[in-house]
């Protein structure tokens, strides 16, 4: 079958079979929906008229039968008690009736036979039943009992006779609502089964359709398409079928020949991009290259500078000794610089090779308590703090993974930079908190001290850069690059906080444990406790005399405060000298 070219489009075809079927599965549905509503009101008769109604007859046939027992039992006991079944089955059988009245609409045969069987209970009961009740309680149980006659027998069964043909035509108008109830059903079926013919004859004329305006164009186009993708970019591409399909063809055949021409800029690109990127591998592996040989060489050459230093510092300060005031004071002056300068060298030397050591010589990370790190502080740094009259103080610190050495370094250089940098006349107050933020700990360490400009935040961790002459601050410039080369070893981030009303405050981050930030998120969304009432006074922070031994070598940066806690009191600890 040879595809059809041009004509109606694709869609103009699809709606016109869509339509027909439509309307054919809309009629087929309309008379499905009216059928059923005939079948559920037929079947809505059995399950809740003549269903019920069945029923009912047989209650009220029991309760005629109470009814009649009852009385014979009085004639013979003439118990009042025995009238008692009596009563009740009148009461039964008069809501029976009461609830059957309102089933009978739609059955007038059925509301007939009922009316007899009122008729005849009712004549029963005037005949038979009160007769016997009155005169049993007048005159005793023997003339009750003659009351009970073969004709009062044939009377009551005249009454259960009326009961049973109620109950017949309660089911003859039963089995008339069910067989209507599967004429219905098996009209409903096969309007169903139309209509599934209707779908699948109109599948099947859609399916002949797709295969032949469709599949086939699309398949012819995309074997031409895919010998393009092959690398064929010179294949011109035509297409047969319905009038999109047609232009369909047209585009992609346009778009192959942008391709077959933005191919040629983009091989040329690809190439020269490569060559760029080799020669970007070769530069980043010269310089990871080279920066090794440089963390080499200063390693080696701090380290191998030290003994000639030490000699000429040592002869220098045996010159000073053995020839002070033997010379004029211009040599005195001169041995001076020189001891002073060898001693700077070595000062300098030692900064170099703890610097270049952060990260090459390491013990792994461990947890550590930043409370016992900061004790260490206070007991290293404790001659700097009694000279400076400084005050040292700490909240409760976490429990971080790190390396203890490096982090007692770190506040070391911190805390001996709030000394060094302190005002005059102004005893140094230096405070040191953390708190969570997100996944990690934000560590401060504030001063009341000369601060820092904001223009200098970033130059500060810059090794060897001083802001201050070494007359003025002494130290070598390397303290707060340590402190910086030390957090990002750590994985966290140091910065300069300009935000402070005095001092100079340095923040840093470092990653927090796991369990911290499991108890941070649990905390966060538990509803706050109200805080407990006590009636003593709450317990005052511990204080320990501490003290700040002389600042970490080479600690000269210019130092941060966020300014001092109230009274230097903190939420754990409290250090102070003076």
């Amino acid at each position: 079958m040879k595809p059809v070219v041009g004509g109606w489009s694709l869609r103009r075809r699809v709606i016109t079979l869509l339509t027909v079927v439509g309307v054919l599965l809309i009629g087929l549905a309309t008379a499905e929906a009216a059928m059923a509503t005939r079948n559920r009101t037929q079947i809505d008769a059995i399950l809740n008229q003549t269903g019920p109604l069945r029923v009912q007859s047989q209650e009220l046939l029991n309760a005629l039968l109470d009814q009649e027992t009852a009385i014979r039992g009085y004639a013979v006991s003439g118990k009042p008690a025995d009238l008692r079944p009596y009563r009740d089955g009148l009461t039964q059988e008069e809501r029976v009736v009461a609830s059957m009245r309102t089933l009978l609409d739609d059955y007038p045969q059925i509301g007939q036979e009922m009316r007899i069987v009122e008729e005849r209970a009712l004549q029963w009961r005037q005949s038979v039943a009160e007769p016997v009740i009155a005169t049993t309680e007048q005159s005793g149980t023997q003339a009750g009992q003659a009351l009970i006659t073969d004709q009062a027998r044939q009377q009551f069964d005249q009454l259960r006779s009326a009961v049973n043909d109620l109950q017949e035509e309660i089911l003859v108008a039963r089995e008339e609502a069910a067989a209507n109830v599967r004429t219905s059903s098996n009209v409903l079926v096969v309007l169903l089964i139309v209509a599934a013919l209707v779908v699948v004859v109109a599948g099947a004329l859609l399916l002949l359709s797709l295969d032949r305006m469709v599949i086939r164009p699309l398949v012819g186009l995309a074997d031409q398409v895919r010998e393009v993708a092959e690398g064929d970019y010179q294949h011109g591409i035509a297409t047969t079928g319905p009038p999109e399909f047609i232009r369909l063809g047209e585009d992609v055949d346009a778009m192959r020949q942008k391709i077959a021409a933005d191919l040629a800029e983009v091989r040329a690109a690809r190439e020269r991009i490569e060559w760029v990127n080799a020669q970007l591998q070769k530069q980043a592996e010269e310089l990871t290259r080279s920066n090794r040989d440089l963390e080499q060489f200063a390693y080696v050459a701090s380290h191998d500078l030290q003994e000639p230093l030490r000699k000429v510092a040592s002869f220098c300060q045996l010159l000073q000794r053995r020839y002070a005031g033997q010379l004029d004071e211009r040599a005195d002056q001169y041995i001076a610089f020189a001891v002073d300068g060898a001693q700077r060298m070595q000062r300098l030397i030692n900064d170099l090779l703890a610097f270049s050591r952060i990260g090459r010589l390491t013990t792994g990370f461990v947890e550590v308590d930043l409370n016992k790190v900061m004790g260490d502080v206070a007991g290293q740094t404790e001659a700097a703090l009694q000279y400076a009259d400084a005050e040292l103080t700490w909240d409760e610190l976490p429990v971080i993974s790190g390396e203890e050495p490096l982090l007692t370094n770190l506040l070391a250089n911190l805390v001996s930079n709030s000394i060094k940098f302190r005002r005059p006349d102004v005893p140094p107050k230096v405070h040191v908190s953390a708190r969570l933020v997100d996944a990690g700990w934000e560590i401060s360490c504030q001063d009341n001290g000369i601060g820092i400009e904001p223009e200098f935040a970033d130059k500060i961790f810059v090794i060897f850069q001083r802001l201050h002459s070494k007359d003025a601050y002494p130290g070598t410039g390397i303290g707060l690059a340590i402190v910086k080369k030390i957090v990002e070893y750590h994985g966290g981030q140091v910065w300069v906080d300009t935000d402070v009303p005095e001092g100079t405050a340095i923040r840093f981050t470092l990653p927090a444990l796991p369990g911290d930030v499991e108890a941070a998120a649990a905390a966060a969304d538990s509803p706050p406790q109200p805080p407990a009432l006590t009636g003593g006074d709450p317990t005052p922070s511990t204080e320990a005399p501490a003290t700040l031994t002389e600042q970490a070598d080479g600690s000269d940066q210019p130092d941060r405060a966020d300014g001092t806690p109230e009274g230097g009191r903190t939420g754990d600890m409290r250090e102070t000298v003076g």
